[in-house]
């Protein structure tokens, strides 16, 4: 680390450095409380995700107890088909948005599968697009937790670090230069007195 120069230079410099650090502080501040807003936010409609989620199941089980058949092949009944995810910005960090989903029936005949199938393959289909809605979700809330990890610490960075170490170096320059003039002073004034006695002498 390079030593610190005690000079009106180096004060000058110190105190564009400090006039910037306060003048970013507060924008990174107010960044980071909007992200974890944002992340609180995203965390409470994860929970409504699986709230619905859990409704959804106890729904099928109450409605359709004929699910504990095993006899009727089930398997693949539906899947995803496409996913569409868009890109949504927040104070410049890129989230991903659930743009669209789209669900595949498997082709199954109406005449050899029970009645109740029909209302099971809407219920799956809902089931999917939840699953979907809260993977893109946990997505999010982890870029959220990075984004709020990264701008606590820069916060952290210039209000704990950067600020006060300006000020301390402000402020040793300012004591040594006041000190180096007084001691100009004191020099002029003796040199001034020997002047003075040898013009006399």
């Amino acid at each position: 680390m390079a030593r610190l120069a005690l000079n009106k230079a180096s004060l000058s410099q110190q105190t564009r450095q400090l006039r910037t650090f306060e003048r970013f502080l507060p924008s990174l501040d107010l960044k980071r409380r909007h992200l974890m807003a944002e992340r609180i936010r995203e965390r409470v409609a994860m929970s409504r995700t699986r709230r619905a989620m859990e409704e959804l199941r106890e729904r099928v089980a109450a409605q359709i107890p004929m699910l504990a058949n095993r006899e009727i092949d089930l398997a693949e009944l539906v899947g995803v088909r496409a996913v569409r995810l868009g890109e949504h910005n927040v104070v410049g960090v890129r989230l991903p948005s659930l743009e669209g989903i789209e669900v595949r029936v498997r082709d199954y005949g109406y005449l050899a599968r029970p009645h109740w199938v029909d209302r099971l393959a809407d219920e799956l289909t809902r089931m999917l697009e939840l699953q979907v809605r809260l993977a893109v979700q946990e997505r999010r809330a982890a870029l959220l937790d990075d984004a709020v990890r990264k701008v606590t610490q820069r916060v952290n960075l210039f209000g704990k670090v950067l600020i006060p170490k300006a000020t301390e170096n402000i402020r040793k320059i300012r004591i040594y230069l006041a000190d180096a003039e007084r001691a100009a002073v004191v020099r002029s004034k003796i040199a001034k007195r020997k002047r003075a006695a040898e013009g006399m002498a």
